[in-house]
């Protein structure tokens, strides 16, 4: 089944930006291409205990965004499906992915400071986290010159699976992937762990078909610092965070490594649930 890169749509930067990224990815995957435009974002409907109707008028008040949404997606190369509904909720999603199959939610990401750009954030991960469905984030100040073709794989020693919502991910990698890095951070140096990070990424299936990655080691007692600089090391245009079923999702935004990066990263983040490896 194709994979459908599904675009949180809207009229200003990082939105529009995340779509026109979105627009390349799908032309080079062969992918299709939705915009979806939301009001707002949340694991519970507001409309559960007022009704449908209320659901209902909200939507019909919409009617002028769906027709610049028309337009927007008229100047996009990959033609595009439109879906607007009031709430981007858990089931909303399900039923998107039951019409679509694979499934990649793109998300851009406002500039740090932007009044948005947290709450934004934390309710997208809060739908990932209950969903486990892949996220791309790309920073509203990315102008990549083209595709993504160097790829740095955070990973740990940890062993792990990819859920399959994430598996069809691996085409980004096997189609556009000219080089991967796997890159292993941590407070000593640890040529052990390093070695076990990058079993733990063939392992899983990631990088089948493609050359070993290469490995580099990063000493550095901050996660987050310690990924930038191998991120300006290997010259990066993209990076995939594995996230683990262990993490809650908002914890991990507001608290962790994906929270910083968000804030300084120069290029698209790329997040693939996964699941502990039964046979590790």
């Amino acid at each position: 089944m194709s994979l459908t890169l599904i675009s949180l749509s809207g009229f200003y930067p990082a939105a529009r930006h995340a779509a026109h990224y979105a627009d390349m990815l799908a032309q080079a995957l062969d992918a299709r291409l939705v915009l979806l435009h939301v009001n707002r974002v949340s694991v519970f409907d507001p409309y559960e205990l007022v009704g449908e109707v209320y659901r209902q008028e909200e939507l019909d008040r919409q009617t002028d965004t769906a027709a610049a949404l028309y337009r927007q997606a008229e100047t996009l190369r990959t033609p595009a499906a439109i879906e607007i509904t009031t709430d981007l909720l858990p089931t909303v999603a399900q039923d998107l992915a039951a019409r679509y199959g694979s499934v990649l939610f793109v998300l851009g990401h406002p500039e740090p400071g932007h009044p948005t750009a947290t709450t934004l954030v934390a309710d997208c991960a809060e739908l990932l986290r209950a969903g486990q469905y892949p996220l791309l984030l790309v920073p509203a100040t990315t102008f990549p010159a083209g595709l993504p073709h160097h790829f740095l794989v955070a990973a740990d020693q940890e062993p792990f699976q990819l859920t399959p919502a994430a598996r069809p991910l691996r085409r980004l990698l096997t189609t556009l992937g000219t080089t991967v890095v796997v890159a292993h951070v941590s407070g000593i140096e640890d040529d052990a762990g390093c070695g076990a990070a990058l079993r733990a990424v063939q392992a899983s299936g990631l990088t089948e078909g493609l050359p070993v990655p290469e490995l580099r080691g990063y000493e550095q007692t901050d996660y987050a610092t310690g990924l930038l600089e191998a991120i300006r090391d290997t010259q990066a245009d993209m990076v995939v965070l594995l996230a683990r079923q262990r993490s809650y999702f908002s914890e991990l935004f507001h608290q962790s490594v994906t929270a910083h990066l968000l804030e300084r990263s120069p290029v698209p983040l790329l997040l693939l649930p996964t699941q502990p490896d039964k046979a590790a």
